[in-house]
C-alpha cells in the first residue's frame, strides 16, 4: 500500500516591512504599541463603566429626592434668584408647589450635566496619564526584547561573538535570551569550522591550478613548439587563469560568510560583454542569436563573481533553448537606484510552479541529481548566492511562448 505523502507545512506570512530596512513605517504595530493600547484601553473601558454607574446612581438619587418634596407651600411671596426658574410671584399653594417641582427638576438636570462634563474631562485626563504610564511600563517590560533584537542585528552583521547575557528574574524572556545565546554559540562553532575548512580547501584548490599554470608556461616558453600547440597552450593558460580567479572569488565569498568585504566599482555592461564573448562560440554552434542593448550600470562588488552571474545565466539561456531560431537577449540598465541585468531567452515552456526548483543545487527542469552534458546543476545556485552576497536578488518568470526571463537586481 502506497504511503500518503506528508503535506508540506505552509510558510508563515511575510512581514509587510523589510526588517533590514532602517526606514520603517511610523505606525508599525509593535508589541509595545499593542500593549499600550491594551493597558490604556482596559483603563478607558473601566473608567467609562465606572462613570456610567456613578451617573446612573446620582441620577436615580436626585430623581427620588425631587419626586417627593420635603415641604409644601401654603402661601407667601416668592422671589426667583435665577432666570431659568419660572416661579409665579403670587399664586395659590398648588401653583407654587408645581413651579417649585419644575425648578428642582431643572436644577437636577443642570447638576447632572455639570457632573457628566466634569467627569468626562477627568476621564480624558486620566486616560492620557494611563496611556503614557502603559507605554512606559510596556517599554520597561519589553526592554529585554529590545536587547535581544539589537544583538540579533549585530549577529546579522557577521559578529557571531556577540551574546545577550540577559540578567534579571528567571522568566520567559530570560529563557528566550539564554536559548538565543546557546544558538549563537553553536553557530559560531559551525562557522569557525567552516572557515578552517575553507582555509584548507583554499590550499588544495590553488596547488593544482598553480602546477597547471607552471607547466603551461614552461611549454609556451619552448621556441620550437608548433604554432597550434602554442595557441592551445595560450587558450588553456587563459582558462586556467580564469579558474584561479574564480576559485579566489568563491573562497573569498565563503570566508566572508556570504558578504563581499572588498568592493570595487564594476560596470555590469562590461561584465555582460565579457560573458557574451565567452559564450558567443557555443551560441553560434547551437544556432542561438545573442542580442540586446547594454547600458552602463556601475555597482560596488567583486568583478569576477559578477561576471560569473552573467556567464552562468548566458550559458543556461544558450544551452536550454530551442533547436532552431533561438535567441538570447541580454540587457543592463540602471533604474531607481539599482543596477539591473536581464537575460531573456527562447526555450521550452517552464511551468511557474517549477521556477523555485531551478535555484536549488543539482536541480534542473524535470530532473533531479542526474547527469547531463549541459552542466552539473549548480549554475543558478551560484548566481543566487553571489547576488545575495552583493545585497541583491534574482527573480525568474516564465516567458510567454517558452523560455525564461531572469532578472538580477543589485544596489548601486
Amino acid at each position: 500500500m502506497a504511503a500518503t505523502p506528508t503535506p508540506h507545512p505552509q510558510a508563515p506570512p511575510k512581514p509587510t516591512w523589510d526588517p533590514r530596512d532602517p526606514v520603517r513605517p511610523l505606525l508599525r504595530p509593535t508589541i509595545r504599541i499593542r500593549l499600550t493600547l491594551l493597558y490604556g484601553g482596559m483603563f478607558l473601558i473601566a473608567g467609562i463603566v465606572l462613570l456610567s454607574i456613578i451617573y446612573l446612581f446620582t441620577a436615580q438619587a436626585l430623581t427620588e429626592s425631587v419626586s417627593q418634596l420635603p415641604f409644601r407651600v401654603i402661601r407667601g411671596d416668592v422671589q426667583p434668584t435665577t432666570s431659568w426658574c419660572d416661579l409665579p410671584v403670587q399664586g395659590t399653594g398648588e401653583q407654587l408647589n408645581e413651579a417649585v417641582s419644575r425648578c428642582l427638576k431643572q436644577q437636577q438636570d443642570k447638576a447632572l450635566e455639570d457632573l457628566l462634563r466634569r467627569s468626562l474631562f477627568a476621564l480624558l485626563g486620566l486616560s492620557i496619564i494611563a496611556f503614557a504610564f502603559g507605554y512606559a511600563m510596556a517599554g520597561r517590560v519589553l526592554s529585554p526584547l529590545g536587547r535581544i533584537t539589537r544583538t540579533a542585528r549585530q549577529v546579522a552583521g557577521s559578529d557571531l561573538a556577540r551574546r545577550i547575557e540577559l540578567d534579571g528574574p528567571d522568566d520567559e524572556l530570560k529563557e528566550l535570551a539564554d536559548t538565543f545565546d546557546e544558538m549563537l554559540e553553536r553557530l559560531e562553532r559551525a562557522f569557525t569550522a567552516q572557515q578552517r575548512f575553507v582555509a584548507n580547501a583554499s590550499h588544495e584548490l590553488r596547488t593544482p591550478l598553480a602546477i597547471n599554470r607552471t607547466l603551461l608556461e614552461v611549454h609556451l616558453s619552448d621556441p620550437g613548439a608548433p604554432v597550434e600547440l602554442q595557441q592551445l597552450g595560450k587558450t588553456l593558460l587563459a582558462t586556467n587563469e580564469r579558474s584561479e580567479q574564480l576559485v579566489e572569488g568563491l573562497l573569498l565569498l565563503a570566508r566572508s560568510d556570504n558578504q563581499i568585504v572588498e568592493r570595487k566599482p564594476v560596470d555590469l555592461a562590461e561584465v555582460a560583454e565579457r560573458a557574451v564573448d565567452q559564450v558567443h562560440g557555443e551560441a553560434e554552434t547551437r544556432g542561438v542569436e545573442i542580442r540586446g542593448e547594454r547600458a552602463s550600470a556601475v555597482v560596488q562588488g567583486n568583478g569576477v563573481l559578477l561576471e560569473r552571474i552573467a556567464l552562468n545565466l548566458l550559458q543556461n539561456a544558450v544551452r536550454y533553448n530551442v533547436p532552431e531560431g533561438g535567441w538570447v537577449e541580454v540587457t543592463t540598465e540602471a533604474q531607481h537606484g539599482q543596477a539591473v541585468l536581464v537575460v531573456t531567452n527562447t526555450g521550452p515552456v517552464v511551468p511557474a510552479y517549477e521556477i523555485d526548483n531551478l535555484f536549488e543545487p543539482f536541480r534542473r527542469l524535470r530532473q533531479e541529481r542526474t547527469g547531463s552534458d549541459k552542466g552539473v546543476g549548480l549554475g543558478l545556485s551560484i548566481v543566487r548566492s553571489v547576488a545575495r552576497a552583493h545585497g541583491g536578488r534574482i527573480s525568474a518568470e516564465p516567458r510567454e511562448g517558452g523560455g525564461l526571463v531572469m532578472r538580477v537586481t543589485l544596489p548601486i
